[in-house]
């Protein structure tokens, strides 16, 4: 007996057709959600600070535009654009925009059940 397998569809997409969310001020976050991960981009105004954090998940994240500071387990980095960071499960990290609007794409697994539930 063979056993059957469940063909999931391939996602062709682009951001232009994904929706907008609004998580705070000064803040846009589109996401594309698959089965064990999931992608986001988001715009930040200049000078929008996320404060450090923690979480499960294990996170990279490609910064697209702009200039930013990362406070990662208590040192401070400045990254730019073409700029890869990887934080493992339960690492301590904020960011601060500098003096121009970040785009950056944050992939996470598994999926941020907390950013569907907003």
């Amino acid at each position: 007996m063979i056993a059957e397998t469940t063909q999931i569809e391939a996602l062709i997409t682009d951001w232009n057709k994904i929706p907008v969310e609004h998580p705070a001020e000064g803040i846009e976050r589109q996401m594309v959600v698959g089965q064990n991960m999931m992608m986001c981009r988001f715009r930040f105004a200049p000078f929008v600070v996320t404060n450090e954090h923690t979480h499960p998940h294990e996170q990279m994240t490609l910064v697209v535009k702009g200039k930013v500071k990362f406070t990662i387990s208590g040192e401070v980095h400045i990254l730019q654009a073409g700029d890869v960071m990887h934080f493992p499960p339960h690492n301590r990290h904020g960011a601060t925009m500098l003096d121009e609007e970040v785009i950056l794409i944050d992939i996470f697994s598994p999926i941020r059940e907390d950013f569907l539930s907003k």
